[in-house]
């Protein structure tokens, strides 16, 4: 199994502000395991989700059936927040137990390939929001920056320029592509895949007992076209809802340089925003809406981190950090204005004229 995603608050560094920090909110014993509340999270969406596959079994082969889509679209997120969890060693002391349950959630749940997305997680961690380095803001179909925009060409250059308009539609097919991801993943066996994914056979078995059974029982009880139609709904609401928890937390904050020279806690910080909000929020993001206190302390249980959040806020302000906070609504306005500003910078495309030439008669 790959290492836990950034466990750097297990190195502070002596003397430094984050080291200050660290002190603090180990002697507050928010780093602390939380077994009882994952105890009772765990039980309550695997119940759930045992409830609504029950339901789609018992309701049959009709409509209503794109309610269960769309609660088994919830739960599928909610299962996800708890692989998340796993993959920072939230849940258990003990890494390979760690390893079990997320497997079990990501590969057997809902079709991801846990080992895959630790990989790619560790790196966002090391390095969030930096050019060439954090695969979120390396996506193929969007850019984060003037540069990569303005370097754009054919059918690219046209989806960068009209990018906020296009990103919504485009969560719907998220899903899909975490799918296809985690299949390529596993397929690959090249040095890098081999380090993400120690444990390929576990990982294709689980994954294909995934998609096995999932098929079956909704192409054995709905018809053809309710069964299609069902699977566009119940997949492209997961993605959805998915790509809406993520967004807000660093879309629209500062793009860094891969040779930018900050500290740890200004990086995580700066590239980072919190989302506002009550029980709610914090059971409809899954925690990640306390994103500056996750980037910090990445193991921190995710019940801690609404603990932490107005210590790590004082501290932010009393040593001159940049700490943002917004509302839900004021975040996706923030991404949405990012993405169009740089959306417009591919309309200039790439220079091609020589100046020499362009003097020419």
């Amino acid at each position: 199994m790959p290492p836990p995603a950034q466990t750097t608050d297990e190195r502070p560094r002596e003397g430094s502000e984050y080291a200050a920090l660290s002190r603090l909110i180990r002697q507050e014993g928010l780093l602390e395991r939380r077994r009882g509340w994952y105890i009772w999270r765990i039980s309550a969406t695997f119940a759930a989700l045992a409830a609504g596959w029950t339901a789609f079994v018992l309701i049959g082969n009709s409509w209503w059936q794109l309610l269960v889509a769309v609660f088994l679209a919830v739960m599928f997120a909610q299962l996800g927040f708890l692989g998340h969890d796993a993959g920072h060693r939230q849940v258990f002391a003990r890494r390979r137990s760690n390893y079990l349950f997320g497997i079990v959630c990501g590969n057997l749940a809902i079709g991801l390939s846990y080992g895959w997305w630790v990989s790619k997680h560790n790196r966002h961690h090391a390095n969030p929001n930096t050019e060439g380095e954090d695969p979120d803001i390396m996506i193929g179909v969007l850019a984060f920056s003037g540069g990569r925009a303005r370097a754009a060409a054919g059918l690219r250059r046209l989806i960068f320029r009209y990018q906020a308009w296009l990103l919504i539609p485009m969560l719907f097919l998220e899903a899909g592509g975490l799918h296809g991801s985690s299949i390529r993943a596993l397929v690959n066996r090249g040095p890098r895949s081999a380090r993400a994914i120690r444990s390929r056979t576990a990982e294709v078995a689980l994954l294909a007992l995934h998609f096995a059974a999932y098929l079956s029982v909704v192409f054995l009880v709905l018809s053809p076209v309710k069964a299609v139609v069902f699977i566009l709904v119940q997949q492209g609401l997961f993605g959805f809802y998915l790509g809406c928890s993520f967004a807000p937390n660093h879309k629209g904050m500062p793009v860094l340089d891969a040779d930018d020279k900050i500290g740890f806690l200004d990086r995580q910080v700066l590239t980072s925003r919190n989302v506002r909000g009550g029980w709610l929020t914090d059971f409809a993001l899954g925690g990640l809406n306390y994103q500056i206190e996750h980037h910090l302390f990445p193991s921190m249980p995710r019940p801690s981190l609404r603990r932490a959040q107005p210590l790590i806020a004082a501290f932010c302000a009393e040593h001159g950090v940049s700490y943002t906070e917004s509302s839900l609504l004021g975040s996706y306005a923030q991404g949405l204005r990012h993405l169009n500003q740089v959306g417009r910078q591919a309309k200039l495309g790439r220079v091609t004229t020589d100046p020499a030439t362009a003097a020419a008669p």
